[in-house]
C-alpha cells in the first residue's frame, strides 16, 4: 500500500470521526443544554432538590405565579393563588389548577422558568408537577402542588441580592412522551396529610394566626374540641361569639370554605376553595389538639 493510498484513508476517518462527532453533538445538544441551564441556573432554569435544608432568613420576597396552555392543549391551567410573600428559606407549598376540557385522557408536559433569569441558580424546587409528564381524565380538575424555597444565599450574590420580586412561569404542552405518565389525580385521591396542612398553614394562614398567641386572629392550637368565640382576651365579632358551637372538622370545613355562609355576620374575609387543602390544614390542626383521654371501664 501506498504512502498516498494510506494517506487518503487516514483523511477518510478523520472525515467520518468528525461527522460522527457532530452528529453524536446534534443528537445530545438540547439534552446538554438543557443539563448546562438546571447546572447554572440559565434563563431563569429552577433547580431540583430533595429537601429545604436552608436556615430561614429575615428578608422577604413576593413570588408571582404566571400559567399560560399552549395551542393545542384543551385544558385550563390557572394559580390557586396569584402570589405569596415568603422569607428566604421558607418552605413554601403553592397550589395551581388543570382543568381538562375534552372527552378524552391527555397527557401534558410543563415547562418552565423564573424571572428575572438571575435568580434561577437560588429558586430551589422539592416537590413539582413539572417533573414529570402528566395525565389528566376528561373533565377532570385538579390541584397540584409545587413546594419550593428561594435560597438565602441569593442576599449575597451582587447580581441578584436587589430582586424584591420573582415570577414563576409555567406553559403546559401536549406531550410528545405519553406513555406510562402518572396520572394527576393521585394529587385528590389520597387521604388528608398533616404535614401538607402544615405547609398551607405556614403559606395560606400564618399572616393572620399563630398557634399559641392571638395575632390578627386568635390562636389555632387546641381549637379542635373548642367552643367558638371562647379565647380569653380576643375580641371577637358578636356573630362568632354567641355562635354557641364547639370546633369540629366539619364545622371547620364550613368556616374555611366560607365564612359568612358559615356564621352569618362574621369578619374573617379569607376563605380557602379547595376542598383537599382544607382537608389537609384541619387535618394539621387536629394534630395539635391533645389526644382526648380514653374512659376507664366501667
Amino acid at each position: 500500500m501506498t504512502d498516498r493510498r494510506l494517506a487518503r484513508y487516514a483523511t477518510l476517518a478523520a472525515l467520518l470521526l468528525a461527522v460522527g462527532g457532530m452528529t453524536t453533538l446534534v443528537s445530545y445538544s438540547v439534552t446538554l443544554y438543557r443539563l448546562f441551564c438546571e447546572a447554572t441556573g440559565a434563563l431563569g432554569t429552577t433547580q431540583r432538590v430533595a429537601a429545604d435544608t436552608a436556615q430561614v432568613a429575615a428578608r422577604s420576597v413576593t413570588v408571582s405565579f404566571d400559567t399560560n396552555v399552549a395551542p393545542g392543549l384543551p385544558w385550563r391551567f390557572t394559580p390557586v393563588q396569584r402570589s405569596v410573600r415568603v422569607h428566604l428559606g421558607q418552605d413554601t407549598l403553592v397550589f395551581f389548577r388543570a382543568e381538562n376540557l375534552s372527552d378524552q385522557t391527555i397527557v401534558g408536559h410543563a415547562a418552565f422558568n423564573v424571572a428575572p433569569g438571575r435568580v434561577g441558580l437560588y429558586f430551589k424546587k422539592i416537590e413539582c408537577f413539572c417533573f414529570t409528564e402528566e395525565s389528566l381524565g376528561p373533565h377532570r380538575s385538579v390541584e397540584m402542588p409545587v413546594q419550593f424555597f428561594v435560597d438565602p444565599r441569593m442576599a449575597q450574590d451582587p447580581n441578584a441580592r436587589d430582586v424584591t420580586n420573582i415570577t414563576l412561569s409555567y406553559t403546559f404542552f401536549r406531550s410528545m412522551r405519553p406513555q406510562g405518565a402518572p396520572n394527576l389525580a393521585r394529587f385528590v385521591d389520597r387521604p388528608p396529610d398533616p404535614a401538607a396542612g402544615q405547609q398551607v398553614f405556614a403559606t395560606a394562614c400564618a399572616d393572620c394566626h399563630l398557634l399559641h398567641h392571638a395575632k390578627v386572629g386568635p390562636p389555632l392550637a387546641g381549637v379542635f374540641g373548642r367552643r367558638a368565640g371562647s379565647v380569653a382576651g380576643y375580641p371577637y365579632s358578636p356573630a362568632l361569639a354567641r355562635a354557641g358551637f364547639a370546633w369540629t372538622a366539619t364545622r371547620l370545613d364550613a368556616w374555611l370554605a366560607d365564612p359568612q355562609k358559615a356564621v352569618p355576620g362574621a369578619l374573617m374575609p379569607f376563605h380557602l376553595d379547595d376542598r383537599l387543602r382544607r382537608a389537609d390544614v384541619i387535618a394539621y390542626l387536629r394534630s395539635l389538639s391533645p389526644p382526648v383521654p380514653s374512659r376507664p371501664p366501667s
